[in-house]
């Protein structure tokens, strides 16, 4: 499923989230920002106070090593005076690099810088004196009260320094502190809304997915409702074509017996009168003996004719003979017809009359279609019986046809199907173009289908 999918089947789930995802994102980032600018400058103020304290003590220790070199004269404790000197200088550039603009904080550190050079100028002049071997001058100089004044002021402004570098770690913890309750606030806002649209998008889910059961619900029922009504009218139908085929086999049971019993009876009666005018007109008329002789003829073949329409219509040989038989007649008088070889394997099987004549039709049926399509040289018919089922079998090698496809005209096969349905049997055929044609029947036996 894509974004675009979901975003319209979740119109307002899906903007809401990606808003809230948005917001998140921000209220991250500027968070982020802010509270890593505020521990900076609590880094740096840190940095300031060590700064701050660290020149505290380089002047201190510078002037305690101006004075125990004054007192004892010794070089080494000189040392500890140019230490102190150094460290002022690197203290007093590192408060210049963390004045951040402040101005309380840049005058405080002026100040601090004007009194160290002056404490330095101090130190270095009472240590001139000393070398110049006035002792007492050096000493009486660092002694003035200026000098004192001068250390208490350093340590006024360090304390000043101290208290102004504190009030702005206040303000910058106070600062960091706000913005990680709003950041807090937020996620916690945002979590809320999350939760919400979680709730929107199940909600919306669970109503679809009722939809969607009541609709497949609906569906079912109708596709339930359909299927019912095409197995009702499936059965209408296939009744309608039981009873169609049955109607058909009486009227022609009906019209084959008015046929031999009437229509035969005339031509039998006429041909007996033809041959007895023969008898009387043969020394009387003997120009009308041809005549007679060609009605004779055309009395005969009519007779012939009516035979073949009533063992069409009905065979009787199927009564009488059995259907093997039948069969081979069949078979023979289309191999006499058509010039076709046929071949035949047939068994003799259980079925009942009804099953038979389906049996008949399906052959005459299959002869049928072989004349007029096949363009066949050679037929194969089979019947069998095994395992309770009989088997019949037409096959043939001619052009053949599409299985597959649909065929408008191809009604022969239909009734030939619902025949063998009819029966509680199944046809199947087999055929492609070029190869044949093969048609299969099976058949319960007589002894399983009347059980």
């Amino acid at each position: 499923m894509s974004l675009i999918s979901v975003a319209q089947r979740h119109p307002v789930v899906f903007p809401l989230a990606c808003a809230a995802a948005a917001l998140l994102i921000v209220i991250s980032e500027v968070s982020y920002q802010q509270s890593a600018n505020r521990l900076q400058e609590l880094s740096a103020m840190a940095q300031a106070h060590t700064d701050i304290r660290e020149l505290h003590i380089a002047l201190l220790g510078a002037e305690a090593g101006q004075r125990s070199y004054l007192l004892t004269g010794r070089k080494e404790y000189l040392q500890p005076y140019e230490r102190g000197l150094a460290s002022i200088d690197e203290a007093l550039r590192s408060l210049d690099h963390h004045d951040n603009g402040d101005a309380q904080i840049n005058a405080l550190v002026t100040q601090m810088r004007a009194l160290c050079d002056a404490t330095r100028t101090e130190l270095a002049t009472a240590i001139r004196l000393h070398d110049a071997g006035q002792t007492d001058a050096a000493v009486a100089w660092v002694a003035t009260e200026a000098s004192r004044r001068r250390m208490d002021g350093v340590g006024a402004l360090s304390a000043k320094l101290l208290a102004r570098q504190a009030t702005k770690a206040d303000t910058a913890r106070a600062d960091l502190t706000d913005t990680l309750q709003r950041s807090r606030i937020g996620v916690g806002l945002l979590s809320v809304v999350g939760l919400l649209a979680m709730y929107l998008f199940l909600r919306q889910n669970l109503l679809l997915r009722r939809h969607q059961l009541e609709l497949k619900r609906v569906v079912q029922a109708d596709h339930d409702r359909l299927e019912l009504e095409v197995a009702e009218r499936t059965t209408r139908l296939t009744h309608l074509a039981q009873h169609l085929l049955t109607a058909r086999e009486d009227e022609r049971q009906r019209l084959a017996r008015d046929l031999h019993d009437e229509l035969g009876a005339l031509l039998t009666s006429a041909k007996l009168d033809a041959a007895r005018l023969r008898s009387r007109l043969a020394a009387e008329l003997p120009d009308a003996l041809d005549r007679l002789s060609d009605l004779v003829g055309k009395l005969n073949s009519g007779i012939a004719l009516g035979r073949r329409i009533i063992e069409d219509l009905r065979p009787s040989t199927l009564s009488h003979l059995g259907l093997v038989s039948t069969l081979e007649i069949q078979a023979r008088e289309f191999a006499e017809r058509s010039g076709v070889v046929v071949h035949c394997a047939l068994d003799t099987v259980s079925l009942t009359p009804a099953a038979e004549l389906a049996v008949y039709r399906v052959v005459q049926e299959a002869i049928t279609n072989i004349t007029k399509y096949a363009a066949a040289n050679e037929v194969w018919i089979g019947l069998s019986q095994q395992d309770g089922t009989v088997q019949l079998s037409v096959r043939d090698d001619g052009v053949g046809f599409d299985a597959e496809a649909q065929s408008k005209s191809a009604y022969g096969l239909l009734g030939m199907r619902f025949r063998v349905q009819a029966e509680g049997g199944t046809l199947s055929v087999v055929s492609a173009p070029g190869a044949g044609t093969a048609i299969g029947v099976r058949l319960p036996a007589a002894d399983i289908a009347t059980g």
